[in-house]
């Protein structure tokens, strides 16, 4: 089968006509422009062959009988036929990159698929900032393989991480984080927190990290290790005497190490904030700078989260 898109943007075009948005204004720097979209399938039109509307677009059999689900516009999340394989998807991934994980997890889309992006528009902050983002999602990793992501509050890493994963096929949530009867604003943001993620994706809410990581098979997204460590910290009595979580910290390290899983995880950047007033806020300082530093060096990637900006660190 052979696709040729003779356009890949949403139906106003990218840049659109009169949007004054940064991702507009940069391709009309750039003097680039992305036409709508407009598929033609062994050499015909898509609008020319045989489909069959389905939820949310449709499902083409081109002229040599091969099959394409197709996206029908921005925010669309076409529904696969009970028991098809298709052998091209054509998707929003700016918008719904979760959804091509649901058709991997499902089985409608394969390795051999010929998986494409459709009605791209200025939801993405540039051409650049898609390419960075299909890197993942159209050829999801398998493992073993360890990225550490490091920020601040709010910086934007959890949503970096999972969106990493999102087109992944078989995603563990690792939660280290516990719910708090006397704490309603912390109980809001882990609610906040499930309600991001993709439903298929399997939740585990523990701190026997070791565990997980060393049982875990395809994606695993830790998040965070900053909850883990004051969690590890707490069981083991050690907020007055903190060399005695280091076996704890070791057997992550260890399970870090030996992982066979794709394992993204998330931590706090401890380092750029103010020095903390209490002694038991600068050993968890120390403790979680040094563990970081630890799984960084047993990572093949690391990276920091800025403002939802992401630095490579080499």
């Amino acid at each position: 089968m052979e696709i040729d898109l003779r356009g890949v943007a949403g139906p106003d075009g990218w840049p659109a006509s009169g949007c004054r948005c940064a991702s507009c204004n940069r391709l009309r720097a750039a003097g680039v422009r992305y036409a709508p979209t407009h598929v033609v399938v062994d050499g015909v039109p898509l609008d020319q062959c045989a489909r069959r509307e389905v939820p949310g677009g449709w499902d083409v059999t081109g002229p040599r009988g091969g099959r394409v689900l197709v996206a029908s516009g921005p925010g669309a999340r076409p529904e696969p036929v009970d028991g098809a394989v298709y052998d091209a998807a054509l998707l929003d991934l700016v918008g719904c990159p979760d959804h091509l994980g649901r058709l991997r997890h499902t089985g409608a889309v394969t390795p051999a698929t010929d998986v494409r992006a459709v009605h791209v528009d200025h939801r993405i902050s540039s051409p650049d900032e898609l390419e960075r983002r299909l890197k993942y999602w159209l050829r999801p990793q398998d493992g073993p393989y360890r990225l550490l992501l490091l920020g601040g509050a709010r910086s934007g890493k959890s949503a970096e991480a999972e969106l990493r994963l999102a087109a992944h096929p078989r995603v563990t949530y690792v939660a280290t984080g516990s719910t708090a009867a006397d704490d309603p604003e912390w109980n809001a943001r882990i609610e906040a927190h499930r309600k991001r993620r993709p439903s298929w994706w399997r939740t585990e809410e523990t701190t026997d990290l070791a565990r997980v990581l060393g049982a875990a098979e395809g994606a695993v997204l830790v998040d965070g290790i900053g909850t883990w460590l004051a969690a590890a910290i707490d069981e083991a009595g050690a907020w007055d005497a903190p060399d005695a979580v280091q076996p704890r910290l070791d057997e992550l390290v260890e399970a870090w190490r030996g992982a066979s899983a794709h394992v993204v995880a998330v931590s706090d950047e401890v380092g750029l904030s103010l020095v903390p007033a209490t002694s038991s806020g600068r050993a968890f300082r120390d403790l979680l700078g040094r563990l970081n530093q630890r799984l960084a060096a047993e990572s093949e990637e690391a990276a920091l989260v800025v403002a939802g900006r992401v630095l490579e660190l080499g």
